[in-house]
């Protein structure tokens, strides 16, 4: 049997268990799970797996889980599969036929939502954004539309660079840098978007791991019936009747079919009259 562990400081008794009763220990490096094991007097094999060796160690592990044998694969911080190799050999396991189970471990995405005071009912794990600039706008467009809280992992040297391009895209959202979470150096900031990108442009890069949470979008106000026209009205003159539905649907929230049918409506009655219906 395949068994995930997290590799955490506040590792639960029954990843002890689990631990002491494995045949090997599966882990990204060795020498950072042979420190936990030594704390807790427990003494396993250990096998390197990592995304260097996945290709070559994974189908070994596999003929010892399907011959029986108890391996238990170690992340070095925090619950596995979560951005994290493990997700390869979990995969094989699954398509094997191999039995498995997980015990989670400390997880940084999960404790920076609980930390962060945001909206935790729904919320989206976006992982990591691309690291180069166009790319990773592209990207913060598209999560923009999410009605959820936002979960996302950066590097501590593009950190400014990300808060920057989203207080520019998602605007003023309240929003946790939280740091080395479940370890020594534990901390949290939060505040608006803006205010969190000028912190980090002057303070510069933070030490340790980075875990980022954004609120969701603030639903736009209540918009009149003669303030939808008034905005349609205004983009008709430089867009088709679809375009200008569209633009005043992500302005208002409105519907847009609705409003694409009013647009059509206002281009009609905005056509000059008919040779024929002027001679009437």
């Amino acid at each position: 049997m395949a068994t995930p562990i997290g590799n955490a400081g506040d590792i639960s008794l029954r990843a002890l268990r689990v631990l002491s009763a494995a045949d090997a220990i599966a882990c990204e490096d060795t020498r950072v799970t042979a420190k936990l094991l030594a704390i807790h007097g427990i003494a396993r094999p250990l096998l390197r797996y990592d995304e260097h060796t996945a290709d070559r160690a994974g189908p070994a592990l596999l003929e010892r889980i399907a011959a029986g044998e108890r391996i238990a694969l170690v992340s070095d911080a925090g619950t596995p599969l979560v951005s994290d190799p493990g997700e390869r050999l979990v995969r094989a396991c699954i398509d094997a036929g191999l039995p498995l189970t997980a015990v989670p471990g400390a997880s940084a995405p999960l404790t920076a939502l609980s930390l962060s005071g945001l909206p935790a009912g729904r919320f989206l794990f976006a992982g990591y954004l691309a690291a180069r600039t166009s790319a990773r706008r592209r990207e913060l467009v598209e999560l923009a539309e999410v009605e959820a809280t936002l979960v996302l992992l950066e590097s501590p040297q593009r950190l400014a660079a990300t808060l920057a391009d989203m207080a520019e895209l998602l605007g003023p959202r309240e929003a946790a840098v939280a740091r080395e979470l479940t370890k020594l150096f534990e901390e949290v900031r939060r505040g608006p978007l803006p205010a969190l990108a000028a912190h980090y442009a002057a303070a510069g890069p933070p030490r340790g791991e980075v875990t980022l949470v954004v609120a969701p979008p603030v639903p736009p106000p209540p918009v009149t019936d003669s303030e939808a026209e008034r905005l349609l009205r205004t983009a008709l003159a430089d867009l088709s009747p679809r375009d200008a539905a569209a633009s005043v649907a992500r302005a208002t929230g409105l519907p847009r079919r609705q409003l694409y049918a009013r647009a059509v409506a206002l281009r009609e009655e905005a056509r000059p009259p008919q040779e024929d219906d002027a001679d009437q």
